[in-house]
């Protein structure tokens, strides 16, 4: 199915119809973007393993850290 046919279909759903595919769809964008906060850390927590990132113990330190970058 096209994108824009999905489209049409759903502008001839009920507006319970409706709401009831935007929350779907909010929960859905939710997990998603979970999914991806996770994998970011999972990839950070092996690069810190590797050496590949600096950890910092204090805000003077990140702020270093960050500078230098």
């Amino acid at each position: 199915m096209s994108f824009e046919t999905l489209v049409e279909n759903v502008r001839t759903c009920s507006t319970e119809e409706k709401k009831e595919l935007k929350f779907i769809l909010e929960r859905a964008l939710a997990e998603e973007r979970r999914r991806e906060i996770k994998e970011n850390g999972r990839r950070s927590m092996e690069e810190f393993r590797r050496g590949k990132l600096k950890g910092s113990g204090s805000i003077s330190e990140l702020k270093k850290i960050l500078a230098e970058e």
